[in-house]
């Protein structure tokens, strides 16, 4: 047939089917249950802002990566609105945010003000999808805004480290949260004589990089600079040699614990209100991260660490999952500068974002799973033959209005038992429930306990002990008691649900 559209998804762009969204889900519902026992409330906003509302906030980088969207018509512009202005697609949820804020505090929104937030976001970069890079993916976020303290920093990376908890992943051997603070590395700078703005932001940037270039590039970079791989030319920074190497010594500082990765930082720090200043917001972060029961194991403090997005004013933290291949998968810090972009009352702010793709794919490369169901039914109604179909669909409805997630089986294997069985074992349903003409006479119900069944045929190689054992998990019980007997087989004996 001619004049057919290829199916095909958009470079950087993919479906998600059911079997990882399902993956997707549970660990969403994770970290937002989290998120919730911290008191952050859920928000959203538009995909689409303000060119103006985006450009410039994340820095020269993430305007590149600014999807532009193109109106097909001019809008019509009534009197007394505004005229039309060009319209970006939302690289993160963190400009949004500030934008929010700025609209509707103080009197819509009270301050201190915690929200999380779970939404898609768009970079028009170079996708990696093996590292689950995409240009469309999807974030968790959690702010505080309205707090100057580092109560608030802390609170956020005890938040993130729980959330990593919530997945069964275990501390050191299984994620990883470094932080630092960007005023220690501008302090340090001064003290080698760096005062001017944007050289720090651009050693900032550089260090970004470390852990994705080889310590000659890096090197090479923080000095004249270099060319990549494609033969383009990288402006360095401009550092001397001896200023190069004395960073180096400084970002690679690190001991046995957060404190003491502190002591000798601090001791390579100058002399200077700038520097004591700086050493004692990290002091007093540390003690809150201590008070709220974060480990060493799962939060370091790391000098390295930079963050590479323009406005991040103070504490900042980055975390991994160790041996996943993924790089980063969450990250965030303070930016108590980016709601001033909107309105001339500052708001303080911090948070954090998950990314749930890179955090998905580095699940799956270290063979984390939260079962295998292909469904969000516990239990499936066969339609058996040469039973009126209506029967079966009244006991679907009967399991639904008892609170049981129930699929009636409406495929073109109505009435062949066999094949519907291997459907049912196929999506992962719990149970199956069948009403064939003698139990319709009976006035009984057939359960299957699918689960049951299948782990007694594991271990059988005989064929006619498979065979034998297919009715495993499997009783014939009277029709008053289908509700109480699928419960029991779900785990579920109390009446809340109903």
């Amino acid at each position: 047939m001619t004049g057919l559209v290829r199916p095909q998804n958009l470079r950087g762009f993919r479906d998600l089917l059911p079997e990882e969204m399902l993956l997707r889900n549970e660990v969403v519902a994770r970290i937002t249950r989290v998120y919730q026992s911290y008191g952050f409330v859920p928000l959203d906003t538009p995909v689409l802002e303000s060119l103006p509302t985006l450009l410039g906030s994340g820095g020269e980088e993430a305007d590149k990566q600014i999807f532009v969207v193109r109106e097909n018509t001019k809008p019509v512009v009534a009197e007394g609105e505004a005229a039309s202005v060009e319209v970006g697609m939302r690289f993160d949820l963190t400009v949004p945010f500030a934008r929010v804020i700025a609209q509707y505090a103080p009197q819509q929104i009270k301050l201190p003000f915690r929200r999380y937030h779970v939404g898609p976001v768009f970079r028009a970069d170079d996708p990696q999808p093996e590292q689950g890079r995409f240009r469309q993916f999807t974030q968790l976020d959690a702010d505080i805004a309205g707090s100057s303290t580092v109560a608030a920093d802390a609170e956020i990376v005890a938040v993130m480290s729980a959330a990593f908890d919530s997945l069964g992943l275990e501390a050191s051997t299984g994620y990883v949260v470094r932080v630092n603070n960007r005023k220690l590395v501008d302090a340090f700078l001064a003290g080698v004589g760096i005062e001017d703005f944007e050289t720090a932001r651009h050693v900032l940037r550089v260090l970004d990089k470390a852990d994705k270039i080889t310590p000659e590039a890096l090197r090479a970079e923080l000095g004249e600079g270099r060319f990549d791989v494609s033969g383009d030319r990288i402006r360095g920074v401009g550092l001397a040699a001896e200023e190069i190497d004395a960073l180096l010594v400084f970002v690679s500082v690190g001991k046995d614990t957060r404190v003491e990765t502190l002591d000798a930082l601090e001791a390579l720090l100058p002399s200077t209100d700038q520097a004591q200043a700086a050493v004692a917001e990290v002091r007093e972060f540390l003690s809150h991260l201590d008070a709220l029961g974060v480990s060493e194991a799962s939060v370091q403090l790391d000098p390295s660490l930079a963050r590479g997005l323009a406005y991040y004013t103070g504490t900042v933290y980055e975390a991994t999952l160790v041996g996943a291949g993924v790089g980063s998968v969450g990250g965030g810090g303070r930016y108590d500068g980016l709601v001033s972009r909107f309105s001339d009352d500052p708001v303080a702010a911090v948070g954090v974002s998950i990314g749930i793709d890179r955090l998905v794919t580095g699940l799956a490369n270290l063979g984390v799973e939260f079962g295998t169901a292909r469904t969000t039914a516990d239990v499936v109604v066969l339609v058996m033959p040469k039973v009126e179909p209506a029967e079966a669909t009244r006991v679907a409805a009967e399991l639904r209005a008892a609170g049981v997630n129930t699929e009636l089986y409406v495929g073109e294997s109505v009435g062949k038992v066999g094949k519907q069985l291997a459907y049912a074992n196929a999506q992962g349903f719990r149970a199956a429930v069948m009403i064939g003409g003698n139990e319709v006479k009976d006035g009984t119900v057939t359960v299957k306990n699918l689960q049951a069944g299948a782990e007694s045929r594991a271990a059988i190689a005989d064929n006619s002990e498979y065979r034998a054992a297919k009715s495993a998990g499997q009783m014939t019980v009277p029709r008053g008691e289908l509700i109480s007997v699928v419960r029991d087989i779900l785990g579920d004996t109390s009446e809340e649900n109903s």
